[in-house]
């Protein structure tokens, strides 16, 4: 195969090392016989021809970065400075850059170790006579050879470091704890005897649970068994050193049930008793559980700080799309702590090395790292890096960069590639992860490379796909047995104390035991989310009243419509907004959609609970109605031109938090469940752009969201805002596919709303958070009818009632034909009665505001108010889409006697909707005139009635 470009250019003049040219451009001006013809050549040609002069500002800028050394002043190389020692600042330099290449970061010699030119002396021509010269460099002195040694114990060891793209504070700071050590490792005797213990219970339950349960899937760690002494070091320091009370780890299968048991403290009686198929989470015929390898957990540990409490998510086999969820979570419990500077709860998120370079919601939740909505402070990333993905293993098909981890560099966050044969080395990782987490606030990786001694289960066999990697795995005597040894050796452990420790272990496990020394045992911790008050309720048990006083609703109306001194509201939005919401708030003109949901919102905070709101345009809605957030016009600083009316409501308000996300769907809604599962007391609020985007989130609707009860007993409250409705937007900008969420629904999972009008998402949106329950709630929103006169709603529908699940037609009695339907399309039904009332003096238009739980008494008793009637279920969306085919058993055991029921829809259609306005128009009218019928008579009408009370009184 021939060498591409791109690998011919992997040196450091084409890597664009400026301090590297930088310092050879100097010494060029100088001499230019000092340096190599070659590059005398090239600095010639790139001069074409010009005098020497002074340099410029610019020139001077990459002088200064070329000879700063760990953040210190710059220091001027003076002049006749040999060759030797220049030789010295471009290796160190270069080792810097460049040494993670050459790492000895590999357990497995089948690829072999990458040689870097520019780490070499022949790069620099270097004679003997130099090399045995003495120099010193920053930290790094002796003859050039033996600084050579002193950089390749450094850089090149069991630790691959990149740092280099960092700002030049952090460059300095990883400078300093990197290269004071020169590659040691200085643990005491008793941390290196914990990571041995460490070890050995990781790679003593893999064994175990071999033995005792062969060929069943767990997903083990053996290969990977430094994960657990690393995870325990990053525990133990961060509640010791740093202050932190609380981390929350997400992860796939690989390695969990090693985790629980050797991290959570999970007892192994309770996980043998789930391989034995003794134990399920509950009797309830509701509860569906999991697997062993999806579940979460939690549990608290001492530390040498204090307690800290530790929380595992729950995770489907969708890999990555964990990550997001533990962010939200943390994100919630920081809030809730008031941890401003987001240092007390630490997010680990532990990844595959073919998922972290292959799933796209990796990149989607790396960018919310230095977002104001949605950064924790900072994730320490752990990757298993086990060299293979279910049975790929070829570079060549993984990814197309260097590394797994190359996805890194789009937040900035440094890369520690660690051989996972070296405990100490992985440990001293962990050290530098947190306590860089703890200082800068930013994400960091760990790339810890191991190997994977069985297949992707333990029912597969992956020497079909992989015999030259397995036939050195297969003679790979483990870890545990490598630090044993050399623990041994230098007396850090007793003769045979390693195979002591085994055994012991063994026997913890026999007994059941739980095999963590530093359980807090709390009944209940205090520094976990109390959700006491939302467990063992039911459905509609405790219906709870929504409306709120006219004074208190004026009152936050008119703060809702307040801006400060000298803040310029936009012209229209003065107009449109301001003035009319003013006018609303008085009860001068009734309110429309946007001052409805406002007032939700407000009342929610006003009474204590907190709101969290984001979506990509929600500050001000993607269809302008809700201006929650306004820009002030006169503003010179755009740091410091929004004003939030709901955040200044009064002292003891809830938290708010409106926010415009970052324009991804799956990783932003992954987020909202993650915080809405760690935080009970809140409206958190997820609102798509338009409907039918949501479907790039649908594996979190899929995986958490509908099921999450089910599987995990996991309680959210999310409510998801979808856009929805049939206007000729064409096909992606119609339909939030509300069949999807319909199909989901089963045994009370969740809520599915369309509401009509602005006093029905007032009640909706405070029900949710009002009753002592927690259910997903699926709202299609509307777009045009945000401003429709018919769905506005007086003050006073505001200060009384609450949610109506259907909303029956007063206006008509005993109707010959009842139509109903749900959101936009019942208002159009409206007006075109309207136009001929008349003729459809006996149709009765009846809203059904709730479709799922089905609110089956509620529909029954309005039909019962036209015995005889033809029904007829009225939708916008095709056929096979919308609600028609989920509801219509259920509408079928409404009907009263008498009664048949029929439909009206589009025809079916592969597309949600056409693309043609002309074409929508049209279809939109025959649905229409095929809900309503043939117009009727009120003659007619009035002659049904008779014959109905006729027939009564024969019986």
């Amino acid at each position: 195969m021939t060498q591409s470009h791109d690998e011919q250019a992997q040196t450091m003049m084409w890597g664009g090392n400026a301090a590297f040219i930088e310092g050879l451009y100097e010494s060029y001006l100088t001499d230019p016989a000092s340096v190599d013809p070659e590059w005398r050549n090239y600095f010639d040609a790139m001069r074409g021809g010009a005098a020497e002069r002074v340099h410029s500002e610019v020139q001077q800028r990459f002088y200064d970065l070329g000879t700063q050394r760990r953040g210190g002043a710059v220091v001027p190389v003076p002049q006749g400075v040999s060759g030797a020692q220049q030789a010295a600042g471009a290796l160190v330099t270069a080792y810097r850059v460049y040494g993670h290449i050459s790492a000895k970061t590999n357990p497995l010699k089948l690829r072999g170790i990458p040689t870097v030119p520019e780490l070499t002396p022949e790069f620099y021509g270097l004679s003997e006579a130099d090399l045995s010269e003495q120099v010193q460099d920053g930290p790094f002195s002796g003859t050039l050879r033996e600084v050579i040694g002193q950089l390749q114990a450094t850089y090149c060891g069991p630790i691959g470091f990149e740092f280099n793209y960092l700002p030049a504070t952090e460059r300095a700071w990883f400078q300093e704890r990197i290269e004071k050590g020169r590659g040691q490792y200085p643990f005491s005797r008793e941390e290196r005897r914990r990571l041995m213990h460490k070890l050995n219970a990781a790679e003593g339950l893999e064994l175990y649970l071999k033995n005792r349960y062969p060929g069943v899937k767990r997903f083990g760690l053996e290969g990977g068994e430094s994960f657990i002494p690393l995870m325990d070091r990053i525990i133990q320091q961060a509640g010791g050193k740093y202050g932190v009370k609380e981390v929350v780890v997400g992860m796939a299968h690989r390695g969990r049930l090693n985790t629980l048991v050797n991290i959570f403290g999970k007892p192994s009686g309770t996980l043998f008793d789930e391989f034995d198929g003794k134990k399920k989470i509950s009797d309830d015929p509701d509860i569906a559980g999991d697997v062993k390898y999806h579940m979460g957990y939690s549990s608290d540990v001492r530390t040498p700080g204090g307690p800290m409490h530790l929380a595992l998510a729950f995770n489907p086999s969708h890999l990555e799309i964990v990550s997001p969820v533990v962010h939200g979570s943390v994100r919630a419990r920081q809030d809730r702590r008031g941890d401003s500077e987001r240092k007390q709860v630490l997010p680990i998120t532990v990844h595959g090395d073919a998922a972290v370079s292959g799933q796209g919601v990796v990149m989607e939740t790396l960018n919310f790292s230095r977002l104001r909505g949605f950064t924790t402070g900072g994730a320490i990333r752990i990757v298993i890096n086990n060299q293979i993905g279910f049975t790929i293993s070829d570079p060549r098909d993984t990814r197309s960069s260097r590394y797994c981890t190359d996805v890194a560099k789009i937040a900035n966050a440094p890369v520690l590639h660690v051989n996972g044969d070296d405990p100490e080395a992985v440990a001293f990782c962990g050290d530098l992860a947190i306590a860089y987490r703890q200082e800068f606030g930013k994400d960091v990786f760990i790339d810890l490379i191991c190997f994977r001694r069985n297949g992707h289960n333990e029912g597969d066999e992956p020497r079909m796909t992989q015999p030259v990697m397995y036939r050195e795995i297969d003679q790979h005597p483990g870890t545990r047995a490598l630090y044993a040894a050399k623990l041994e050796s230098e007396g850090v452990l007793d003769a045979g104390e390693g195979d002591k420790l085994v055994g012991t272990f063994r026997d913890r496990l026999d007994r059941g035991d739980t095999v963590v020394e530093e359980m807090e045992n709390l009944e209940q911790s205090k520094l976990a989310v109390d959700w006491s008050d939302y467990t063992g309720t039911h459905w509609k048990d405790d219906e709870v009243a929504t409306a709120v006083p006219e004074a208190k609703l004026r009152e936050l109306g008119l703060k809702l419509a307040q801006v400060p001194d000298g803040f310029k509201v936009h012209r229209t939005i003065e107009r449109t907004v301001i003035k009319a919401r003013e006018a609303m708030s008085r009860g001068e003109q009734p309110l429309d959609w946007g001052m409805g949901e406002m007032l939700a919102y407000a009342s929610l905070l006003d009474e204590g609970f907190h709101i969290r709101l984001d979506g990509q345009d929600s500050g001000r809605g993607t269809f302008v109605h809700r201006h929650a957030v306004l820009h002030d016009q006169a503003a010179t600083n755009p740091l410091e031109e929004e004003y939030m009316a709901l955040a200044h409501l009064s002292p003891e308000q809830g938290r708010v938090e409106v926010i415009d996300s970052t324009l991804s769907e799956e990783a932003v809604l992954a987020f909202e469940y993650g915080y809405s599962t760690s935080e009970p007391k809140a409206l958190i609020a997820w609102e798509a752009q338009f409907g039918d985007f949501a479907n790039g989130a649908q594996a979190v609707v899929d995986q958490f969201l509908s099921a999450g009860e089910s599987k995990w007993q996991r309680l959210s409250g999310l409510t998801m805002l979808l856009p929805h409705g049939y206007e000729g937007a064409g096909p992606e900008h119609s339909s939030a596919r509300l069949e999807r969420y319909l199909q989901l629904c089963a045994q009370n999972n969740m809520q599915v709303v369309v509401p009509s009008s602005a006093a029905q998402i007032f009640h909706l949106l405070r029900r949710q958070v009002l009753r002592p329950y927690r259910k997903p709630l699926i709202v299609m929103t509307p777009k045009s009818l945000l401003r429709n006169k018919l769905a506005m709603s007086p003050l006073s529908e505001l200060t009384n009632g609450a949610f109506q699940e259907v909303i029956g037609d007063r206006e008509v009695q005993s109707a010959r034909r009842v139509v109903l339907s749900s959101g936009k399309l019942h208002w159009e039904l409206t007006e075109a009665r309207d136009k001929d009332k008349e003729g459809y003096a006996g149709t009765a238009l009846i809203r059904l505001e709730q479709l799922y739980p089905f609110p089956a008494e509620e529909v029954k008793a309005e039909l019962a108010r036209h015995p005889g009637a033809q029904v007829v279920w009225a939708q916008e969306e095709p056929e096979n889409q919308g609600a028609w085919l989920m509801i219509w058993e259920d509408l079928e055991r409404c009907l009263q006697p008498g009664q048949t029921l029929t439909h009206a829809s589009r025809p079916r259609s592969a597309s949600t909707a056409v693309g043609y306005t002309s074409v929508h128009i049209k279809e939109q009218a025959k649905v229409i005139a095929d809900a309503l019928g043939e117009p009727v008579t009120r003659k007619d009408v009035e002659a049904q009635v008779d014959l109905t009370r006729e027939a009564s009184a024969q019986g």
